[in-house]
This record gives structure tokens, C-alpha cells and sequence, in this order.
């Protein structure tokens, strides 16, 4: 009996924390913004231009959901977070969604109760180092000393990687991409490691990107994707169907300029475009938005690959794996039915 009652009343918390959790949509909606969890700053992907206004391929999935949920892609709030804090700020409810190169893991999703909603970007982790150490292969860095942010699937991988080969490292913990570059460009470590595509984006921003090698080799597989908390599915949908919504956009030729011009028509021609835009069925009821919300975020940002040719195609990245699965690659966006 005792046992019975002591899982009745787990079963109730349990129950209650999942109902006090489904109440993100309401909560946004009243605050009038979303709070979205962004990097310290990495350009390509989330940092302040010039005039301090946040820009880059995440800001943009950022401000796609907050015009889908309330109509104003300028309606949030970018809260910097770096590989050690951005968990915590997610599941306190300081933020209401993760989107800062986090990679979709087991322990992630499953032991610390968070909800990836899809893959916005395919990556791996790799090594760079100065192109005047005459280093050609990660195969190279035995003894080297390693610039790795701490906290991250990034320091994992490193450890895994040097002792599957049988080599030793120094690491030199940093906690952002800032501090990794400053000690990276002053000698302090020999390589730097991260994401692909982080390094990419470090690179472009040095004063002789040319003088410094992104290794051939990637060790890893980083699925990296916007989060939220477990319990409140329909939060997830939302974030989930808006990453659909931009890739679905670019699968169709639904772009940033054509949008308003296609959801004004009685049909399109295409039953498939017609049910993303709102012209047919009752897909933002079903969410608790405006049957127009995927034209909002579309016209807000574009679709996925008018995202991604803004951002990231100037560092140097190609779509690769990022591409279509119509064009080789692996985003699927799934059917609008």
C-alpha cells in the first residue's frame, strides 16, 4: 500500500510539472516575445552586427518563430549563453528555446528532459591549426596543446578521438568562442577545435583567414538543432513545424519575395503549397496560431535556403549535407498533411 501511494504521488507531480510546463505558447504570447537562448557570438550563426542588432542563420530560425507566434519577427529577446550555462538557462525558464549549435544527443534529449525539435544544420567537429606549423592531418597533433570549450560535446569528442588513436594532448579550456580565438591567435594553444562549421566562421572573422588550416579530418557527427524543455508538446510542435515550414518553403519555391503574392491567391496550383501558406486546412488551429503563421515566418527570413545563403554561404560553407534531400542532402521536411 505504502509503495502504491508513493507512486501515485510521483505519478502527480510528474503530472502537475507537465501541466504547469504546457503553458510556453500562453506564456510568450502574454509577454509579448520570445526569449531565445543564443550564442555568445559566432558570426554566420547568432551575433550583434554594428549597430547591435543580432543577425545570422539561428537568429533567423529565432526570428521566424517569433513572427509565426506573434506576428513580429523583431519580438525577441537573444539571451547569450555559452556551452556551460545554455542548459541551465533553458530548463530555468529563462529562455523558452535553444537555438546556439547545440548537438542532439542521448543524454541531452533523454537524461537532462529536453525536446530537440529537427536538425537545422548537419555538422562534425574539426581541427585548425596555423597554416605555418606545416600540419596537414589531425593525425599529426600528438603532444599538441588544444583550445576546447568546455561543457560541450566538443570536449568529449577530443578526449574519445586522442585515445582512439593512442596519441596525448594538453587541453586549454575556454568558455567562448571570443576567448578561444584571443587564445588561439596569441600561441597559446597549437589547434583549435569545435564545429566545422564554428571554425568556418572564426576564420572568416581573423586578418589573414589564409594563414590558418581547417584540418580534412571530422571526427564527429554534430546534429545541431533549436530545444525546449520536455512537457509541453505543443511548444515543441510549433518550434518543430516552423524548421519544416522554411524547408518546406525552399522544396516548393516559396521564398521571401514571392510569399504574401502566393497566400493572397484562391490556389496556387500546388496542394502541397497550399496547405503550408493556410489556403487549404486548418494547420494553425491545430497549433493555436494564425492559419497564416508559416507565411509570417517565411516572409520574416526566407526560406531554409535563403537562411543559409545569407549566413553561411560568405564563410565558405557549402550546403553539403545541409542540402535538400531532393538535392543529395539530408533535410526532410515532413508533409503538410
Amino acid at each position: 500500500m505504502q509503495n502504491k501511494l508513493l507512486v501515485g504521488t510521483g505519478l502527480a507531480l510528474i503530472l502537475g510539472a507537465g501541466g504547469a510546463a504546457a503553458q510556453t505558447l500562453q506564456e510568450v504570447q502574454s509577454r509579448g516575445e520570445v526569449r531565445c537562448g543564443a550564442n555568445t557570438g559566432l558570426v554566420g550563426f547568432a551575433a550583434p552586427d554594428a549597430e547591435g542588432r543580432w543577425v545570422g542563420f539561428d537568429v533567423d530560425y529565432c526570428r521566424a518563430l517569433a513572427a509565426a507566434v506573434l506576428g513580429d519577427p523583431d519580438a525577441v529577446e537573444f539571451v547569450p549563453t555559452t556551452g556551460v550555462t545554455r542548459f541551465e538557462a533553458l530548463s530555468s525558464g529563462e529562455v523558452d528555446v535553444l537555438a546556439r549549435n547545440t548537438t542532439w544527443t542521448f543524454t541531452r534529449d533523454v537524461d537532462l528532459n529536453f525536446t530537440f525539435t529537427g536538425v537545422n544544420y548537419y555538422d562534425g567537429q574539426g581541427f585548425m591549426v596555423p597554416a605555418e606549423l606545416g600540419v596537414t592531418s589531425a593525425m599529426e597533433l600528438d603532444g599538441a596543446t588544444v583550445c576546447i570549450q568546455t561543457g560541450t560535446t566538443t570536449e568529449l569528442n577530443l578526449a574519445d578521438f586522442f585515445r582512439a588513436n593512442d596519441m596525448s594532448y594538453e587541453p586549454v579550456p575556454i568558455e567562448t568562442n571570443a576567448e578561444g580565438q584571443v587564445q588561439y591567435l596569441a600561441g597559446a594553444c597549437d589547434t583549435y577545435t569545435t564545429d566545422v562549421s564554428g571554425l568556418a566562421a572564426q576564420r572568416a572573422t581573423f586578418e589573414d583567414p589564409q594563414a590558418h588550416v581547417i584540418l580534412p579530418e571530422v571526427i564527429s557527427k554534430e546534429p545541431l538543432g533549436p530545444l525546449v524543455r520536455h512537457g509541453d508538446d505543443n511548444w515543441a510542435d510549433i518550434n518543430r513545424w516552423v524548421l519544416f515550414a522554411l524547408m518546406a518553403a525552399e522544396e516548393k519555391g516559396v521564398t521571401q519575395e514571392n510569399v504574401r503574392e502566393l497566400a493572397e491567391s484562391d490556389d496556387t496550383g500546388s496542394p502541397d503549397i497550399n496547405r503550408v501558406l493556410g489556403i487549404e486546412g486548418e494547420f494553425g488551429r491545430m497549433l493555436g496560431l494564425d492559419n497564416e503563421w508559416a507565411v509570417m515566418a517565411i516572409e520574416a527570413v526566407g526560406n531554409y535556403g535563403e537562411s543559409f545563403e545569407r549566413h553561411l554561404a560568405p564563410l565558405g560553407l557549402d550546403r553539403g549535407l545541409n542540402a535538400l534531400w531532393t538535392e543529395g542532402g539530408l533535410h526532410y521536411p515532413m508533409p503538410f498533411r
